[in-house]
């Protein structure tokens, strides 16, 4: 797969579809590979007239590494910031979204659709409010403002993310099978099979949790959107599960009543996933938010 450099990093990225059709940037979320946006899902959004672009973001997968910032213990962090005090993370998101938008400019695309999902939903807001003019519509999956007083994690999501992880490869992948079935929602089957083969890639592709530790600080240091989303104009769409333990649907509710205009789509029994039996629904979802820009 090819890299390209922007915003002083290197970025593993792929495409799919004929680079002359709509251009859709997917971002995807803490710790997660590019992968993650199976190539099944990919294609369903070619069919759709897209091209589609997946990478890696900073400190995953095959992009650039920030080894020399260390590994920040996330509950020291998290316990000054309920105190009040500033934390300082070696990187931002907003630094993750002009490293998304310096792609766009490495792939001389002026202009794209962009789809984030969990921590890249915060992402693609970020550059819809950093670089509106490189936007033509925005969708936000499982995603929320940054708001402090919106409702939290449950406890046994938020251990899915703070709790260390086996690092032997065997017991690193069953591990991760049964913590992915913790937040994935009540209402479609769980396929371990399907989990354990993209949990085992994503392993053997890049084995590297200290940069998902990084990318959780990042996201620790994040402000509060609300204030500014309402500036947001292209034509938004906002998914959520409603049974999503990590990010309470009221993320998705509030981010949808923030940008002037948005689509809220619900999917009841949803967790904080993206089960194989809604992807021909969000697939349409996207596809008629994007159809919004020529209209």
């Amino acid at each position: 797969m090819p890299k390209a450099k922007a915003n002083n990093i290197e970025i593993e990225y792929d495409t799919f579809g004929d680079p002359s059709s709509k251009p859709l940037l997917l971002v995807m979320g803490l710790g997660s590979q590019m992968i993650r946006w199976l190539e099944e899902l990919c294609m369903m959004l070619v069919d759709k007239g897209f091209y589609v672009i997946r990478f890696d973001n900073r400190d995953i997968g095959l992009s650039t590494k920030f080894e020399e910032a260390g590994v920040p213990n996330i509950l020291k962090e998290f316990m000054a910031l309920q105190k009040g005090e500033t934390i300082n993370p070696p990187y931002t998101v907003e630094d993750m979204a002009d490293d998304a938008v310096g792609l766009l400019d490495a792939l001389n695309i002026k202009k794209a659709h962009i789809c984030g999902a969990s921590m890249g939903g915060m992402i693609v807001q970020l550059i819809t409010l950093r670089h509106p003019t490189r936007v033509l519509s925005l969708t936000s999956i499982m995603s929320t403002t940054g708001n402090p007083n919106l409702p939290q994690a449950k406890p046994e999501a938020m251990q899915v993310l703070l709790k260390p992880s086996p690092t032997e490869r065997e017991a690193y992948i069953e591990e991760s099978v049964k913590r992915r079935h913790i937040l994935y929602g009540s209402g479609f089957p769980y396929d371990e099979d399907r989990e354990r083969k993209l949990v085992s890639a994503s392993y053997d592709r890049s084995f590297y949790p200290q940069g998902m530790a990084r990318q959780l600080f990042a996201i620790l240091g994040t402000e509060n959107r609300v204030p500014k989303l309402g500036s947001i104009k292209v034509p938004t769409l906002v998914i959520h599960g409603g049974d999503d333990p990590l990010v309470p649907v009221e993320g998705g509710k509030e981010t949808a009543e923030s940008i002037p205009g948005a689509e809220l789509l619900i999917i009841e029994g949803m967790g904080h996933s993206l089960p194989v039996e809604i992807w021909p629904q969000v697939v349409d979802a996207i596809a008629k938010n994007a159809d919004k820009v020529n209209t």
